[in-house]
Formats: structure tokens, sequence, C-alpha cells
């Protein structure tokens, strides 16, 4: 929930933009995607694929282009929503200031009795650590953090705040969960940052390798489904969904707001764009590229770098070469 509130119109005078079917004095105190957006939140349309979405959603206001037509939702029309997005959060969601205490434990702090600490440990305000888990030197755990029982992270590792770790979790040295989002707008020739406000969840029994980053959400959770087991050298991407006992290994790349079903393995240096899902129990072959959905079951691999162009063709042409040949075998029969 934000620290902050605004008016519809006091929003709308900040970020410069034209309220549409919205009473002004409307009170807004979040910002939240389309589907779970209700009547005192901020949404944003910045891609005609999420139409359906913005048609039905419960958001109170939202940002869109003067050429959206959304059939009597409350709108904020502004020239770039991405942007308006961006502001409103950072209006609506200001970065906390940290609550720094004297000793590398804040009093706050909740260590259960058979916890162990190693020298060096740092944990921040109303952060918990469950029973019996192990904490090597110079681990750093984050404000409003919780660790579940049975966890062990090694030397190195870092919580951001407010990340949520489950029970019997292993994380090896020097990973990184919850760093900022890489989200930045470009606004009159210059990459403007978007506030980054979610955070990580990590589901029981996962275990996690050494030199891995989980980007937290930029709004929401970035989640890691129990039972799932991620290698050394992975970089999951804000908003990423990870299902239950997935394999992800070593040098596989997420990008943000993807999801992955149940069972799901990436094998070696996969790449994965934003936005689209791969079913439960698929396999992605080691160096492939996943650029769209993947239905539940598949097995796929492949993609080799060249220019656009050549590649488009060479890939029209192939999937024309089984028609073809099956042509020439009947004129030769």
């Amino acid at each position: 929930m934000s620290q902050h509130a605004l008016k519809a119109q006091e929003l709308a005078e900040r970020l410069g933009g034209a309220l549409h079917d919205c009473p002004p004095d409307r009170l807004l105190t979040e910002v939240l995607p389309l589907d779970e957006a209700g009547p005192t939140s901020v949404s944003f349309l910045a891609n005609p694929k999420y139409l359906p979405k913005a048609k039905a959603s419960r958001a109170g206001l939202i940002l869109a282009d003067p050429k959206t037509d959304l059939q009597g939702q409350p709108l904020l029309v502004l020239t770039n929503p991405y942007w308006g997005f961006a502001q409103a959060t950072g209006l609506l969601h200001p970065e906390p200031e940290p609550a720094w205490s004297d000793g590398p434990i804040h009093p706050s702090a909740k260590v259960s009795a058979d916890a162990r600490l190693a020298p060096g440990v740092t944990l921040g305000a109303r952060t918990v650590v469950g029973p019996r888990s192990v904490l090597h030197p110079g681990v750093h755990i984050g404000e409003d953090c919780h660790l579940g029982a049975d966890c062990e992270l090694f030397s190195g590792v870092v919580l951001y705040r407010k990340t949520r770790v489950g029970n019997r979790v292993r994380i090896h040295a020097n990973t990184v969960l919850g760093s900022d989002g890489y989200g930045y707008v470009l606004v009159e020739g210059r990459h403007q940052k978007v506030p980054q406000v979610g955070w990580v969840e990590v589901g029981d029994d996962v275990e996690i390798g050494a030199c891995t980053t989980v980007d937290r959400g930029a709004l929401g959770a970035t989640r890691i489904g129990a039972g799932t087991k991620v290698d050394n050298l992975v970089q999951l991407a804000h908003n990423v969904q990870i299902g239950q006992h997935c394999l992800i290994i070593s040098q596989t790349g997420i990008s943000g707001s993807t999801s992955l079903g149940d069972y799901v393995t990436l094998a070696g240096k996969v790449g994965v764009v934003g936005h689209i899902h791969i079913g439960s129990h698929s396999i992605v072959g080691g160096n492939s590229v996943v650029a769209k959905n993947v239905p539940e079951g598949s097995f796929v691999t492949g993609f080799l770098a060249r220019p656009h162009r050549d590649w488009m063709e060479s890939q029209a042409a192939l999937n024309r070469l089984p028609k073809l040949m099956r042509k020439l075998v009947l004129k030769k029969d």
C-alpha cells in the first residue's frame, strides 16, 4: 500500500494530462496492474494487446494515450502513458528511508533462538529469520524480509527489502534477490527510470545457485515456485513468474513479466523474451531463444542471430521446404 494519496485532479495536474469520465476529487492511493486494480488504484494502458483487460478493469483511473477508446472507463489522457505510469508510481509509492541502527542487527528484527548467524551478517528493520536457518558471513538481509525455517544463505547473499523466502531454501554465494528491475522509458531523448516498488517471493524447497540475480517486480511480486532449482549465473527480470519444480540452467535469462508453468526445463544459455508463457512440462534446449508462447508439453530448440530480414526469409524458406520435397517426390514417382 502506498504511503501517499492524491486526488485525480491533483495527479492530472502533476502529470500534465486531462481527465475523462473521472471525478476530479476521486482519491487514489496506489498503482496496480489492470487486472489487480480497484477503485482507488491507478493503472495504465501502453500496449493495445491489453485493451480487453483495460475495458474490464476496476481501476479508479487508467492512464492512456489520446487515441484510446475505453468506452466510459475513467481515463487520464497523456501523450506518453508509460512515462505517466512511472511518475505516478514514484508519487504514490515513494522509496522508504532506510531505518539504520547502530549495530548489524536492527532491534526490531526477529531471529529464532536456534538460527545461526555468522559474523558480518546484517539484518534490517522488521525482518524475520526462521528456526534453524543458517546465515554465512557477509549475508545482508534488508528491511521487512521474511526467511523461513531450515534455510541456508551462503556468503555475500543479499536480499533487498520485502523479499519473502519460504522453508528449506538454499541460496549460494553472491546471489542477489530483489534488486531493481530494468525499467526505463525514453522521454525527450533521455532514459528515465521507472520506479520498481514490488518484491520477490521464493517458495519452499527452492535452491538458487551462485551469482544469480532475481529482480523485484515493478508492481507486485517476482515469484519462484516451490521445488524449483535455479543454477548459477541466471537472470530473472521483474515480475517473472516461475512455476513449481522447474529447472533453470546456467546463463539463462528471462525477460520481464514472462511466466513458466510447472516442471519446465530451460537448458543452458536460453534466452526468453518478455510477456510470454511457457507451458508446464515443456523443455527448451540449450542456446535457444524463445520469442513466443510455448504450449504445454513442448520440446523446442534453436535460434541463430543474423540480420532480421535474412532470418525471416530463411525461416519462411525452411517452413516451405517439406511441402516442396513432397512435391518433388510425387513428380519423381
